[in-house]
């Protein structure tokens, strides 16, 4: 468990009010958008302003049930080890979040597919004084798009050779665009790059296999595509937020 700064003094919902005003002025459109969890923290990564989907994804009923706690307090351990790992990262002003695909919590409480962005939040002399960010559910593709049939022509390719080295040129030739074009499309129609298309399916696909005692690490690393057991499982923890082998363990204690 990652530990954050805490080289400030708490500040209060009222006093971080007062810096990032304009935060708490926006914040009731966001409990308007039922498919994005909105949250402000301060730096010791307690939520300070949260929209009413977290609330409810967190299972409280309203949005003052939440602030104060941390993500830690109120998330299954493994999806709020990478999250306040995240937070570290951003509290230190390491690094910003963006377009980082991960498991969130879905309504109905099961784990399902986001976006997340992450940034620090300032106060007038540019001292990092917390954070905001919000994760989008992926949205359903867009079938009504002029070329939505070739770029689920691609979809279909990632899906089938998943476990093999996959070249953007395969792409180009399936759908007859430019690598350019496929890129923009695929956001357009899926909201993920292709990148984080073929990351998403082999990791459902991870998923699924690690439910199989009889398959060790390395052989499902293999078989998803992954040249190595060290690779698979960065990108395993990166996306999911724990280890394969920590995955497993919750998977099979689920089905006992």
């Amino acid at each position: 468990m990652s530990t954050l700064l805490t080289d400030q003094q708490p500040k209060t919902r009222d006093q971080l009010a007062r810096e990032i005003g304009d935060v708490f002025f926006t914040e009731p459109l966001f409990d308007a958008m039922p498919d994005v969890v909105f949250f402000v923290k301060d730096m010791q990564g307690r939520y300070v302003v949260v929209n009413q989907t977290l609330a409810e994804r967190c299972g409280m009923k309203n949005k003052q049930a939440l602030l104060g706690h941390t993500a830690g307090e109120v998330f299954p351990a493994s999806l709020a080890v990478s999250y306040e790992e995240q937070d570290q990262l951003v509290l230190s002003g390491e690094a910003e979040v963006h377009d980082q695909l991960e498991l969130h919590l879905y309504p109905d409480r099961d784990p399902g597919w986001c976006l997340t962005h992450k940034i620090p939040v300032r106060d007038a002399q540019k001292n990092i004084i917390g954070l905001s960010g919000i994760s989008r559910d992926l949205a359903m593709p867009d079938q009504r798009h002029p070329v939505y049939h070739r770029i689920a022509a691609a979809v279909r390719h990632l899906h089938t050779h998943y476990a093999e080295p996959i070249q953007m040129a395969d792409l180009a030739q399936i759908t007859n665009l430019s690598i350019a074009q496929i890129e923009r499309y695929f956001q357009k129609i899926f909201s993920l790059t292709p990148r984080q298309m073929i990351i998403k399916i082999r990791l459902d696909a991870a998923s699924s296999m690690l439910a199989d005692p009889g398959k060790t690490i390395t052989d499902i690393a293999v078989a998803c595509g992954y040249q190595d057991h060290s690779a698979f499982s960065r990108v395993f923890k990166a996306t999911v937020g724990v280890t394969p082998s920590e995955y497993r363990v919750v998977l099979l204690s689920k089905l006992d």
